[in-house]
């Protein structure tokens, strides 16, 4: 009896994954808008700017304003992952958090940016 009710339990189990696997995903929620920028260079200097994100026909479009200079990219999501190519060899790729911030690095790996809503 005992091996049977084990049993019942696994393949209930392997069912409830099953069916999870197969439902749609959620809706992203969308990441246009406004942030605040704090990031820190390849050399470990610190930044601060702004940045505009607009999401459209599936497409990320990114703005940056850090001090005098001006940034922009393109690039692409697919859920919580954003990758936007700015013009340099590595793009900047964010993963946004569930407060909204986006997490991102660069310089191929070798800089670090939050975007703050």
């Amino acid at each position: 009896m005992r091996q049977a009710k084990w049993g019942r339990r696994a393949v209930m189990g392997g069912l409830v994954a099953g069916l999870a696997m197969l439902a749609p995903p959620l809706a992203a929620q969308s990441i246009s808008g406004g942030y605040r920028a704090e990031g820190r260079n390849p050399d470990g200097s610190a930044y601060r700017g702004t940045v505009t994100i607009r999401e459209e026909g599936g497409m990320v479009y990114v703005s940056w304003r850090v001090g005098n200079q001006s940034y922009n990219g393109t690039g692409t999501r697919n859920g919580d992952i954003i990758w936007v190519d700015w013009g340099s060899n590595y793009p900047v790729v964010y993963v946004r958090m569930p407060s909204g911030e986006l997490h991102g690095t660069w310089g191929n790996g070798t800089a670090l940016e939050r975007l703050i809503p």
